[in-house]
């Protein structure tokens, strides 16, 4: 094809044209790109007993953390005031406040909106992290009975109230809803019941389950049941266990577990209030007894997954992993061998459904008086995906950073991303926290965040 003079001038002027781009790009800088924000952590400090966040970002440098505190969180003595469990429903995380003067001093409740938002899209969410943690209620004084635990139970929140014999309720809707002239007291639905170290299982919004934890007395196994609903006072009853000392407390389909001094008890769950204390049918589980004591053998605290309890019990060569299906007809106690060094002990199972369905239970070795090196192991629940965690094996086993243990605080404590992606664990003794990747169960990052770090929570990913 013939060229004309035309065409063959506009060729060199575009060849001139994209060589002089090509250069002047060389020359520019390349473009940032930001950050992708996936999750939000949200952890205890228990060096100034201050709650502090980050958002997890992810960017040419890989995963990171840069650490705040939370604005305007209630100021707590270090000396005489310390944090227990968290818990976290649908963005609100709420803290439970301990005193070391029986609840004399200041003990009870945070409330906080996460600030992180959910956007559904059928088989997936987007998540939204565009605000910072904000308080949304409070309640700290003399009469809050010191709580030491707290429950999450279909997305409302239970603390219980040790030192006034009692539970405090508090629902994530009517919290979300809060605003300025919202006051605490309105949030909050006290109920009498339980005694001493409390422990607490509710049901479908209905009825709750508290311990007593007495081990000998008339309150010995003595466990109240008690209706949710405010238009039903007085229609509640106390049950009786065969063994005191009670110190765990559960539901999962439609059972009540309980963790006496002798193996496990449970009960169907009387949602209607039906029964009468002697017409409860009380089933045993034992767990067998300790080679070196003789005593039975018990656990003091339960994790569920799916339709399945998990907790521990024994020690060094001795100590297991103890699985019941409790849908089954006849549950029954699948113990998995996990002997571990002697001045460790495990901690309560943490449980996660990956992204691609793998199923996996965290057990950190805390050390307790000792200077052995800790580790974390986990278990794959279900090795050859038929439902059935009779097979369950320990998969990996990592070493992980010291513990910093004081009282009940300073333990390992591991949370997961929404997305069933990604653990993060923390290790209070080197002020870190670690991301681990539940495809590979490698750690793909460590940023020291300083301080505690201990109890976490994990919104959004």
């Amino acid at each position: 094809m013939k060229m004309t003079p035309a065409k063959a001038l506009a060729l060199v002027a575009c060849a001139w044209s994209s060589s002089a781009f090509a250069q002047e790009a060389k020359k520019a800088p390349a473009a940032e790109t930001k950050p992708r924000v996936f999750a939000r952590i949200m952890w205890q400090d228990g060096s100034d007993q201050t709650l502090k966040w980050s958002d997890v970002t992810r960017g040419s440098d890989g995963l990171s953390l840069k650490p705040q505190t939370v604005s305007g969180f209630p100021k707590l003595d270090g000396e005489k005031q310390s944090f227990v469990q968290m818990e976290d429903s649908n963005g609100i995380v709420v803290v439970g406040i301990h005193d070391n003067d029986n609840g004399q001093f200041q003990s009870g409740w945070v409330a906080l909106s996460s600030g992180v938002t959910e956007e559904e899209h059928g088989d997936h969410s987007h998540w939204h992290f565009d605000q910072p943690p904000s308080i949304v209620a409070s309640k700290l004084d003399q009469e809050q009975g010191n709580p030491a635990h707290v429950y999450n139970y279909q997305g409302d929140i239970f603390l219980a109230n040790d030192k006034k014999n009692g539970f405090t309720l508090l629902t994530a809707a009517a919290l979300s809803k809060a605003n300025a002239t919202t006051t605490a007291d309105s949030l909050a639905r006290f109920y009498a019941g339980g005694g001493g170290h409390i422990t607490l299982a509710a049901v479908d919004r209905q009825v709750c389950y508290a311990t007593w934890m007495d081990r000998d007395g008339e309150n010995q196994g003595r466990v109240d049941v008690i209706p949710l609903d405010i238009n039903a006072p007085g229609k509640g009853y106390s049950l009786k266990l065969p063994s005191g000392g009670l110190h765990g407390a559960t539901t999962n389909s439609g059972r009540i577990f309980f963790a006496p001094s002798d193996g496990i008890d449970w009960v169907e769950a009387d949602i209607g209030l039906k029964q009468r204390p002697d017409s409860v049918k009380i089933n045993h589980l034992s767990l067998g007894q300790d080679a070196a004591t003789g005593k039975p053998l018990r656990t003091g605290a339960f994790a569920n997954h799916g339709s399945h309890v998990l907790f521990t019990t024994g020690t060094k060569d001795s100590a297991t992993l103890c699985i019941i299906d409790a849908k089954s007809s006849e549950p029954v106690v699948n113990k998995i061998s996990m002997p571990i060094e002697e001045g460790l002990a495990w901690t309560t199972p943490a449980c996660v459904k990956t992204a691609t369905g793998k199923q996996y239970a965290f057990m950190f070795g805390d050390r307790r008086d000792s200077e052995v090196a800790e580790s974390l192991s986990i278990v794959d629940l279900d090795p050859n995906g038929d439902g059935n965690f009779s097979d369950a094996k320990v998969s990996k086993k990592l070493g992980v950073g010291p513990s910093k243990i004081v009282g009940h605080g300073g333990h390992h404590e591991v949370a997961f991303s929404a997305s069933g992606r990604w653990a993060f664990i923390s290790n209070p003794g080197d002020g870190s926290i670690w991301a681990i990747s539940l495809a590979s169960l490698e750690v793909d990052n460590k940023t020291i965040v300083g301080g505690t770090p201990s109890r976490m929570v994990v919104v959004g990913g």
